[in-house]
């Protein structure tokens, strides 16, 4: 019965255009998939995905089978050549289908498990993850929402500490970090390759999100991270070659450790600019500190120091990591800070140290720095919950940075999860206090004549935390205020948006046009001028101004792909909880 509704489906979809086909045939065409494959009729559907003629349709509705394929392939009862087929079955719908719907897809089953089934889902789907966004043209933003999904899925799972756990692996965290480095090597060799064939700002915002990757990573596994001598050889110790490769990455990006752990704790530093989601300062320290026990301790790229550093320097230069890592409480970490303090004082000649060192402050304490968002971050970490709604309301208020909102929504939506997770007693972050909080998030500032270019951070940041809400609390819970404000969410910043996107891809379009129209009058000159949102770019060379153009042009796509994504999962929950009520009743 279930091939039956499917071959139907797709005989009637097969004479439409793309853009004919309806939100009732993909409704259709994924329930009569899925029971496709529950009934296991898994040949047929993978003739379907086959056939040529099915090409438009699979491109536009297939990635709603990844899911159910994946979560067989996550089944231990399936035989081999079932097995087989399921994964010829994820190979083509990873290279047929729309690329930014597989790539929410993918990273929202990345999120679904825990405890063991992370590593399984996470070394199941890298390889297919790093496909899509290997087709994606704009990649930063989707290499940045790749790995920090990732990343925090691995930092929920226990660091291994003794050889047995290490080589027994039981949770897959060292399995899933070697993965990992493999899935991150082509977009670190992009970024050194493609200097001359990328947008220089698009290749500089690739490098900040591989940069902050790093800077996690050797905060998590790597400070908790034992690296034992048992290992005859460090390829044989997988969390040592974990951390050999991001010390690697650094280099390789522009950030070679030893400027960058020199550099911390100055007044100026290159990464200040960088939005550290979930980092403050402190966590910024650990990662340093993580980093010079790498180095010094472990002596991973240790010869790329400069020889002239005399000992004494580099333990004035240590003092404040060993600080960081005494001022933690947990048993792996605080003998790390002993081992790089011993590691200092060996290099040390014999009644050389004077005890003056030892009393000046600098060294055991993070100086503080220009205004940042990392000095934000910390300052927000200090208040308590009304200073930090108070805070948020004001920025959001009087900002007019675009990432800098982003930034602020971002840790609204930090304090929200710990408010539904009940770990703090904190009104201000459900219910009516939220809601006016919202009221200032889900707008947007000139209706659907805002520029959506310029705003992309604040808004994907809003479409993010909007997503959220709906996927964590429920219509009939309601602890949020969500749902009863939602047909005020709908007015004042669904509906805008929608009338913005279509606004916007038109005169990007058109721009687009008007571009390659004049593109033969442009061949006798170096440079061209184009004018978008009334404003003039600088003048650059006609297919630079094409990729700007197509670069905007992406990014109302991806807007527009969240947007979808959350209407979508309001649909779901509404339609749910109407359910519900009628079974009740």
């Amino acid at each position: 019965m279930a091939v039956e509704e499917l071959q139907s489906i797709i005989k009637r979809c097969q004479i439409l255009g793309e853009q004919d086909f309806k939100e009732e045939d993909f409704g259709l065409f994924q329930l009569a998939g899925q029971r496709c494959i529950e009934e296991g009729h898994i040949d047929q559907l993978l003739e379907v995905i086959q056939n040529e003629k099915n090409k438009v349709i699979i491109k536009n509705m297939g990635w709603n089978l990844v899911g159910p394929v994946v979560r067989c392939l996550l089944r231990n009862d399936k035989e081999d050549d079932e097995r087989k087929v399921y994964f010829l079955m994820l190979d083509l719908l990873v290279q047929l289908c729309n690329p930014k719907e597989l790539l929410l897809g993918l990273l929202e089953l990345i999120e679904e498990p825990s405890g063991k089934q992370i590593s399984q889902i996470i070394l199941l789907l890298l390889q297919p993850l790093q496909t899509v966004i290997q087709k994606l043209h704009n990649k930063a933003y989707s290499v940045g929402l790749a790995l920090s999904t990732l990343w925090s899925q691995l930092s929920l799972l226990p660091v291994p500490y003794s050889k047995e756990q290490i080589q027994a692996d039981d949770y897959g965290l060292c399995q899933c970090c070697k993965a990992l480095i493999e899935f991150t090597k082509p977009f670190v060799e992009e970024v050194i390759d493609d200097k001359e064939n990328s947008l220089e700002d698009e290749n500089e915002k690739l490098k900040d999100e591989l940069l902050k990757f790093c800077f996690k990573s050797l905060k998590c596994p790597l400070l908790m991270a034992q690296f034992l001598e048992q290992f005859e050889e460090a390829g044989n110790d997988p969390l040592k070659y974990f951390a050999s490769e991001i010390i690697g990455f650094l280099s390789a990006i522009g950030h070679p450790f030893s400027k960058m752990i020199f550099n911390h704790g100055r007044k100026k530093r290159t990464w200040d600019y960088l939005e550290f989601e979930e980092e403050e300062d402190k966590q910024l320290a650990d990662s340093m500190a993580s980093l010079a026990y790498l180095v010094f301790v472990q002596g991973i790229s240790v010869d790329q120091l400069p020889m002239v550093l005399s000992p004494l320097y580099l333990l004035q230069f240590n003092m404040g990591h060993i600080e960081v890592f005494l001022q933690r409480t947990e048993e792996s970490v605080i003998p790390k800070g002993l081992d790089l303090l011993e590691n200092g004082l060996l290099r040390i000649e014999d009644n050389s140290l004077l005890y003056q060192y030892l009393e000046i402050k600098s060294f055991l304490t993070v100086p503080q720095r220009k205004k940042s968002l990392a000095m934000l971050q910390l300052y927000i970490n200090k208040l308590d919950s009304q200073g930090k709604y108070t805070l948020f309301r004001c920025l959001l208020n009087t900002s007019n940075h675009s990432g800098v909102e982003a930034f602020i929504i971002q840790n609204i939506k930090n304090q929200i999860d710990i408010s539904l997770k009940g770990t703090h007693n904190n009104k201000w972050f459900i219910g009516p206090q939220l809601i006016s909080l919202l009221d200032l998030v889900l707008f947007l500032p000139e209706g659907a004549e805002t520029d959506l270019l310029q705003n992309s951070d604040r808004i994907m940041a809003s479409l993010n935390l909007l997503r959220y809400l709906v996927i964590k609390d429920n219509e009939n819970d309601n602890q949020t205020g969500l749902w009863t404000e939602l047909g005020k969410i709908e007015n004042n910043f669904l509906k805008p948006l929608h009338t913005g996107l279509n606004m916007s891809k038109a005169h990007y379009e058109a721009e687009i046009k008007n571009s390659q129209e004049n593109s033969q009058v442009q061949k006798t000159k170096d440079l061209c001028s184009i004018t978008v949102g009334g404003e003039d770019l600088p003048n650059m060379p006609p297919e630079m101004q094409l990729k700007v153009l197509h670069s905007a042009l992406f990014t109302f796509d991806l807007i527009e792909s969240v947007l979808a994504r959350v209407e979508e999962l309001i649909e779901i929950k509404t339609k749910s909880t109407s359910e519900e009520n009628i079974g009740i009743k």
